[in-house]
């Protein structure tokens, strides 16, 4: 046997054993080059708009810093928390209630609530506002007094708003209350569980996962929809900064005041949502 048969034995692996499994290959991942140079372009670009708006000097941001804590933005913020807490209650409240009606076996409690819901949802919140702020000219009086009187621009803020989400809060409740597997109501029947007992201890815990998500989206949709209530001058945080501006001229920045006031809320609101939903989907696909 010569040399160089001796050194390829020598070296040669040994011989695998034949009752042990085959080794796995090797999986090298995939290069993305694409997707990294587009992630690379996209961060250039957002890194130029925010020097762009940091460095434009039109913006104003002293003037930004000045009024974004001032005692009339505050208060105008104050006001639109207070209205999207009160409006999204009461619409909840009566939403739910429709969405009872139109699950009830009551044709005439079917037919009423899918007649509101049709009605509410067809017609702009602008328009509804505006029809409630000219009611007067309707029903000049109501219980013997004068309408001007008792529906001033907040009443009318929320009863506009409050009728409006109220008929999209009654399908948000409905489809969660049709999520809900029939065998587990029909569990709770045969142990002897009433009907609002069954609702409030089986259905709606569970119904509850998929009523948060597109709730906490009407919460965060209403905070922002308040702002509509500014054109019947309900003193709200948008009405409050066109007040200053209207005086100072400083359009650009009151408006930057305002929209950092949403942001800020409105990321406040997505935290709270984020936990509220991990909290109903214990035990679930979803919170693993």
């Amino acid at each position: 046997m010569s040399s160089d048969t001796l050194a390829k034995a020598a070296t040669a692996p040994p011989p695998r054993d034949p009752t042990e499994p085959p080794a796995e290959p090797r999986l090298v991942p995939r290069r993305h080059v694409g997707q990294w140079a587009a992630a690379a372009a996209v961060l250039v670009l957002l890194a130029l708009a925010a020097d762009s708006v940091v460095r434009n000097e039109a913006f104003q941001w002293d003037v930004v810093a000045d009024y974004f804590t001032s005692a009339s933005v505050l208060r105008g913020l104050g006001l639109t928390l207070w209205l999207t807490a009160v409006v999204m209650v009461l619409g909840f409240a009566l939403g739910t209630l429709l969405a009872l009606g139109r699950l009830s076996a009551n044709p005439v409690l079917r037919a009423v609530s899918w007649g509101y819901i049709w009605f509410f949802r067809s017609m702009p919140i602008l328009v509804q506002l505006l029809f409630w702020f000219n009611i007067g000219a309707l029903y000049p009086q109501v219980f013997g007094v004068r309408t001007v009187d008792l529906l001033g621009p907040v009443t009318i803020a929320v009863i506009g708003l409050t009728l409006h989400e109220a008929a999209y809060a009654a399908e948000v409740v409905r489809g969660g209350l049709l999520s809900v597997d029939r065998g587990q109501t029909e569990a709770a029947r045969s142990l002897g569980l009433g009907r609002w007992r069954r609702l409030r201890r089986i259905v709606l815990p569970q119904a509850m996962r998929s009523i948060v998500p597109p709730a906490g989206n009407m919460l965060i949709g209403t905070l922002k929809g308040t702002s509509i209530v500014s054109v019947i001058a309900v003193q709200d945080l948008l009405y409050s900064v066109q007040l200053v501006y209207h005086r100072t001229y400083q359009v650009i920045p009151l408006l930057m005041v305002a929209t950092l006031w949403y942001v800020v809320v409105t990321s406040v609101l997505s935290v709270g949502q984020y936990y509220v939903e991990r909290y109903y989907a214990r035990g679930s696909e979803r919170a693993r």
